[in-house]
């Protein structure tokens, strides 16, 4: 059954009108009984909170409903660029993709970013312009700037009829027919009928387009159609599929899913040119072999195989039954109640029960094949990216990759009571969602949470406050500085202390001297072990030092690049011990640090920006305002790379500018580079 099959995503930029689209085939293929409207805060596959109250999606939902003998299994994803990996990983575990277009806006940054990535894990797609209701759409102008920003080939299924307020229906290129919508059953009823003679001969001037592009990626196709033949409709159809499942051509339909029209012939698209499970390439594994010997090979999509393989691309926490496993079944098939393997932790799990998923609610079933996607309860170790499998062929399907989190803030319980619960809360939350990351600052003693961008984090911050209801408080962090020497100096310690009745004595000198920059700290002893002097006594001298690099010199921020030798020790057998040079080692390096000029270094980052052309300019010099230093440029297709350096500590908000002077159209990473001299 698996030609019955289709894994799509909605993929888009926020506000194109993903869910309005996906309530409307939900609908239409009887899943719900009533439309629920983003607007009004009641979609369907938007069921938390607050995705009811900001009016977009946050968590990709997924949902299975049926078409014409189809199963289809939806994964409506956000459009917001902080939920980018949440994009991501719906994209890795589809087969096919519809992407819808906003007929006012086009091409805009989110859907050049989800573009990219559907490119990256080779989905094939579909277009759908929405809003073509709206004043202002152009279903051609649309078509036209998807060709030129992604150098791909469209083409027509359907044009509309009428634009903005006269936007009154559409006319199908594939069988020459006109179709018009039934306001008053919430475009449920609709009629097909002949093309009218005023749009007949743009219909017709379509219509060859239509033959034109698909025939050049069809032998057979072009044969008729250069012997003048008549091609039918079903030879157009299986020509189409096949250019679409090859990513020869993107196909394009029309409609506005607010006034519900144009969505059941998106429907039949989806059916009849996005893939199968096993009509896309097998999915690439490594077959983990004794002595850790690592073997590439392919997973064909085959429910039949006694060797399971699943992808846990999703984790979501539910109240009463802990985590939610959201699984793409590659191979085989697994049951409810059994052991399955779990070949990323090296660990066996139970599955209590698999369900099918139902935006917010589930179905129970027994067993999930392969090509199929289902949620997983049970498992309490599993994470995004794991593969589930047998011990008997150990394979792991490529793993999920996730951007490094971009900002971070510093997050603290109201009460003490809350520490451990808040704690808890985070863990779920990073088991979730992998680009949110939270530690504990050693230096400065804060609990700082990081993730892709300030709304991302106002999200999670809210979600601990409201659905887990723990009290906190959130602030900037601190950045965290270092301190080194900038010359030479030597110094002796001679300690002396009598310690309950009992004379301690040590004696020692130190040399310091600066090390070449980002070289870290080094201690070395000059003096020759062996002899009369135990190893005790090097031992405590050497942990006292390292510790003291920790502590700083002046302004108690750890050292780095110093080099500190030991040069001399004076050792007296009857009264030295190891608390003695221990003392003494961590007094002499106070002393000798401080006079060899030290000065105080701020962390230094290297930002990547990845920029448009037009705004190359903006975002350069954004980070020349907040001190950066541009080394480098590299060109690419339709934008730049800046390479820069800037100062931690005036990085933070960088990510609001850019997005604002760039209309959204930039990004940037940042990765720690050295530390030097605070500015």
């Amino acid at each position: 059954m698996l030609e019955k099959m289709r894994n799509i995503g909605i993929m888009a930029h926020i506000d194109a009108g993903k869910t309005t689209t996906t309530e409307r085939i939900l609908y239409y293929s009887g899943k719900i009984h009533k439309i629920g409207e983003i607007d009004d805060g009641a979609a369907t596959m938007d069921f938390m909170q607050q995705e009811q109250e900001r009016g977009i999606t946050i968590a990709s939902a997924a949902i299975t409903t049926s078409w014409k003998g189809h199963q289809i299994n939806i994964i409506d994803t956000p459009g917001h660029v902080d939920f980018t990996a949440e994009v991501e990983r719906s994209l890795r575990v589809l087969d096919g993709a519809v992407a819808v277009i906003c007929a006012v806006g086009w091409v805009q940054p989110q859907t050049e970013t989800v573009w990219r990535q559907a490119d990256e894990f080779n989905v094939p797609r579909i277009c759908f312009v929405n809003k073509m209701d709206r004043t202002g759409a152009d279903f051609f102008g649309a078509m036209n700037d998807v060709k030129e920003k992604f150098k791909c080939e469209t083409v027509a299924l359907e044009i509309p009829v009428g634009a903005g307020q006269d936007f009154d229906g559409v006319i199908d290129l594939v069988r020459m027919k006109e179709i018009h919508w039934d306001a008053a059953t919430e475009g449920e009823k609709f009629t097909v009928g002949e093309i009218s003679a005023e749009m007949k001969e743009k219909a017709e001037e379509w219509r060859a387009k239509l033959i034109d592009s698909v025939a050049s990626t069809d032998d057979e196709l072009a044969e008729i159609y250069l012997e003048g033949g008549e091609i039918s409709t079903e030879q157009m159809v299986k020509a189409l599929r096949k250019a679409t499942i090859s990513r020869a051509l993107v196909p394009f339909l029309c409609g506005s899913s607010r006034r519900n029209q144009g969505v059941q012939p998106l429907m039949d698209a989806i059916v009849d040119y996005l893939p199968s499970p096993d009509e896309v390439p097998p999915a690439q594994a490594v077959h983990l072999k004794k002595h850790d010997e690592e073997e590439q090979i392919e997973i064909p999509c085959d429910p039949s195989s006694k060797t399971p393989a699943g992808l846990v691309f999703k984790i979501q926490y539910d109240r009463e039954a802990g985590p939610l496993s959201f699984v793409r079944m590659y191979s085989g098939k697994i049951s409810t109640g059994t052991q399955v393997y779990n070949v990323s932790k090296k660990k066996r799990e139970r599955i209590n029960r698999i369900l099918r998923v139902n935006a917010n609610h589930m179905e129970q079933m027994d067993s999930v094949s392969a090509g199929d996607i289902a949620v997983f309860v049970g498992l309490k170790i599993s994470q995004t990216g794991d593969t589930l499998g047998s011990e008997g062929m150990p394979v792991l399907l490529e793993s999920v990759k996730f951007p490094e989190p971009v900002i971070s803030i510093a997050i603290e319980p109201e009460t003490m009571s809350d520490r451990d619960k808040l704690n808890e809360t985070l863990e779920i939350l990073s088991r979730e969602d992998p680009t949110f990351t939270h530690r504990d600052d050693e230096e400065t003693g804060q609990l700082v949470i990081s993730g892709m961008g300030e709304l991302h984090l106002d999200v999670l911050v809210t979600r601990i406050r409201d659905d887990f209801k723990v009290q906190c408080r959130v602030g900037a962090p601190q950045v965290t500085y270092r301190e080194a020497v900038t010359s030479t100096a030597d110094y002796t310690e001679n300690y002396s202390r009598t310690i309950a009745g009992k004379e301690n004595t040590a004696g020692l000198t130190l040399h310091v001297e600066p090390r070449e920059t980002g070289s870290g700290n080094l201690y070395t002893c000059a003096v020759k072990k062996g002899g009369e002097i135990p190893v005790e006594i090097f031992d405590a001298i050497e942990q006292s030092i390292n510790n003291c690099f920790g502590g700083g010199i002046k302004m108690g921020y750890p050292c780095t690049d110093t080099a500190i030798t030991l040069t001399a020790i004076d050792f007296n057998p009857q009264t030295s011990t190891g608390v003695a040079f221990s003392a003494a080692a961590a007094e002499a390096f106070d002393h000798v640090c401080s006079s060899a000029s030290p000065e105080l270094l701020e962390p230094v980052m290297a930002v990547d920006i990845e920029s448009p052309t037009e705004f190359v300019g903006e975002a350069m010099s954004q980070i020349t305002q907040r001190g950066g230093i541009i080394s480098s440029m590299d060109e690419k297709t339709g934008g730049n790379i800046v390479h820069a350096e800037a100062p931690m500590a005036k990085m933070f908000g960088f990510t609001t500018s850019l997005r604002s002077v760039t209309q959204g159209r930039a990004s940037f990473s940042m990765t720690f580079s050295h530390f030097q001299k605070k500015s």
